[in-house]
C-alpha cells in the first residue's frame, strides 16, 4: 500500500499544481472570449491564490473534525466543481470568483493529501512515499506551460478545466477505494478568531506579493496590504498565545527538525519559485523562442525530477539528511544563478544539461526536507504541521515571484525602462544566492538528524 497511497494523492496534486501554472499561457485566449484585458484578467490568478490563503489554515482543523479522507475527496470535488465554472464563466467578474471558489478545493488537497500520506506511512518509509508526492509539484511547474499551449492553440482554453474532471472522478474513486488510512478525529473547538486573523494575514500577504509581482492593480495596493498582511501576522502570533486550541500552533517550531524544513525549506524555493517565472520569459524575449520551444527546453528539469526517485531514498540511507540537504541546497541554488550565464550564444544541450541536473537536485531536496520536517512531529501534531508547510509554501512562491519581478522592474528602470538579457542575469543571480543561502540551515544539524526518517544511523552501524 506504501506505493498505491503516494501515487493516488501525487495525482490528485499534479493536477492541483498544473492548474495553477497551466492557466497563465491561456490569459490571452480567455481574454478575448470573456471580452476583457490579458492584464486584468491576471486577478484571476492572483484570486486563486488568495483563496489557497485563507483557507489553507483551517485545513488541519477540518481534517481533524471531519475525517482527513472525507475532506480530501471532498476537496478534489470541489476543486471539479470550481473547474466547471472557469470553464463556462462569460465575464472577468465570474472568471475570478470561479477561480476564487476553485481555490477553495485547492486548498484542502495539498495539505490533507500530505496529512494522508504521514498518518498511512511508517516514519521509515516517508522518504520513499515523499519522493512520490515532490514529483508533481516539481513536474507541474514545467509542463503547464507546454499544455496549457497546446491545449489552447489547437483546442480552446476550456480545455484545461475540462480535464480535470476525469482526472478528479478517477482520484476520488480510487481514494474511496485505496486509501486505507486510519480515520483519527479530534474534536477540538475550531479558533474562529484565529482563522479570521490567519486569513488577513496570509492573504494580506500572497495578495501584496502577487500585485508587486504581477501588477495587474496600481503597486500602492499591493504595498498596503503587505503591510495589513505582516501587521495580522503580529497580531495572530500575540492571540496563539493567549488560546488554549489556536488555529495553526506556533509552539510547533519548538521542534528544531521542523523548524528547520520550514526556513530552509521555505529559503530554497524563492528561488525555485522564481524560475518558472523567470526562465519562459529570458528564453523568449532575450533568446527569441516561441512559447512552444521555451516549454520543451525547460521541460528537462521535470525529467530530472523523475529520474531522482530512482536512487533518493538510498543517498539519504547512506548520507542523511543534513549532509544531503546541505550540499543540494547549495548546488542547486548556484544552479539556479548558472541560470544567469545563459546567452544566445550557449550551446541548448548544455543548458538542458544544467536544467537536468537542477531538476534532480531540487527534488532530491524537497524530498528530504519534507521527510525530516515530520522526524520530530507527533499523530497529534501532524494535521496542524502539513498546514503550516503548505502556508510556508505559497508565501515562499509568491515572494520568489515577487523578487525576481522586483529585480527585473528595479534593473530594467536603470538600463533603459526595457527588458534585456542583462535584466534576467542579475535576476537569476539573486533568487539563486538566496536558494544556496538554506544549505547553511542544514550544513549546521546534527549528523543524525532524522535517522528514524532517513534510516542514516541504522547504515551507519552496519
Amino acid at each position: 500500500m506504501i506505493r498505491v497511497t503516494p501515487l493516488i494523492l501525487a495525482v490528485a496534486l499534479f493536477m492541483e499544481q498544473m492548474d495553477s501554472t497551466v492557466i497563465a499561457t491561456s490569459l490571452p485566449a480567455i481574454a478575448t472570449d470573456i471580452g476583457s484585458d490579458p492584464i486584468a484578467l491576471k486577478l484571476a490568478l492572483t484570486a486563486y491564490f488568495v483563496a489557497l490563503a485563507i483557507f489553507i489554515p483551517i485545513s488541519g482543523w477540518m481534517a481533524d473534525r471531519f475525517g482527513a479522507k472525507n475532506i480530501f475527496r471532498l476537496a478534489i470535488f470541489v476543486f471539479m466543481l470550481g473547474s466547471l465554472a472557469c470553464s463556462f464563466a462569460f465575464s472577468l467578474e465570474t472568471f475570478v470568483l470561479s477561480r476564487f471558489f476553485q481555490g477553495i478545493g485547492s486548498s484542502m488537497m495539498t495539505p490533507v493529501g500530505r496529512l494522508l500520506l504521514v498518518r498511512s506511512t511508517p516514519r521509515n518509509e516517508l522518504v520513499s512515499a515523499m519522493a512520490w508526492l515532490t514529483i508533481p509539484a516539481l513536474v507541474a511547474p514545467v509542463t503547464g506551460p507546454l499544455i496549457g499551449g497546446f491545449l489552447t492553440t489547437y483546442l480552446s482554453w476550456h480545455w484545461i478545466f475540462w480535464i480535470n474532471i476525469p482526472i478528479g472522478i478517477a482520484g476520488i474513486i480510487l481514494a474511496g477505494i485505496y486509501l486505507d488510512v486510519p480515520d483519527e478525529r479530534t474534536p477540538r473547538p475550531v479558533d474562529l478568531v484565529g482563522f479570521v486573523i490567519a486569513a488577513v494575514a496570509f492573504s494580506g500577504l500572497v495578495f501584496g506579493l502577487s500585485v508587486v509581482s504581477l501588477p495587474a492593480l496600481p503597486i500602492i495596493y499591493g504595498y498596503l496590504t503587505l503591510a495589513v498582511g505582516a501587521t495580522a501576522a503580529l497580531l495572530y502570533l500575540l492571540h496563539a498565545r493567549r488560546t488554549k486550541y489556536p488555529l495553526l500552533d506556533p509552539k510547533l517550531f519548538r521542534h528544531r527538525l521542523f523548524r528547520s524544513s520550514i526556513t530552509g525549506g521555505s529559503l530554497f524555493r524563492v528561488g525555485v519559485g522564481a524560475v518558472p517565472f523567470l526562465l519562459p520569459l529570458m528564453l523568449q524575449l532575450g533568446f527569441g523562442l516561441n512559447p512552444f520551444q521555451s516549454g520543451a527546453i525547460t521541460f528537462i528539469s521535470a525529467i530530472g525530477a523523475i529520474i531522482s526517485k530512482l536512487f533518493v531514498e538510498r543517498l539519504f540511507a547512506r548520507f542523511g539528511f543534513p549532509r544531503l540537504l546541505g550540499f543540494a541546497a547549495t548546488l542547486g541554488g548556484l544552479l539556479i544563478g548558472a541560470h544567469g550565464l545563459f546567452s544566445t550564444e550557449t550551446p541548448v544541450p548544455v543548458i538542458m544539461l544544467i536544467l537536468l541536473v537542477g531538476g534532480v537536485l531540487r527534488s532530491m531536496f524537497f524530498t528530504g526536507s519534507n521527510a525530516i520536517g515530520y522526524a520530530d512531529i507527533s499523530d497529534e501534531e501532524a494535521s496542524q504541521a502539513t498546514a503550516i508547510v503548505a502556508v510556508a509554501q505559497q508565501i515562499s512562491v509568491a515572494f520568489g515571484v515577487a523578487v525576481a519581478g522586483a529585480v527585473l522592474e528595479i534593473s530594467s528602470s536603470m538600463t533603459g525602462g526595457h527588458l534585456s538579457l542583462f535584466n534576467f542575469q542579475i535576476a537569476f543571480f539573486t533568487v539563486g544566492g538566496l536558494s544556496a543561502l538554506a544549505g547553511l540551515i542544514y550544513w549546521f544539524l546534527p549528523a543524525d538528524a532524522g535517522s528514524n526518517v532517513s534510516g542514516h544511523r541504522a547504515v551507519a552501524r552496519e
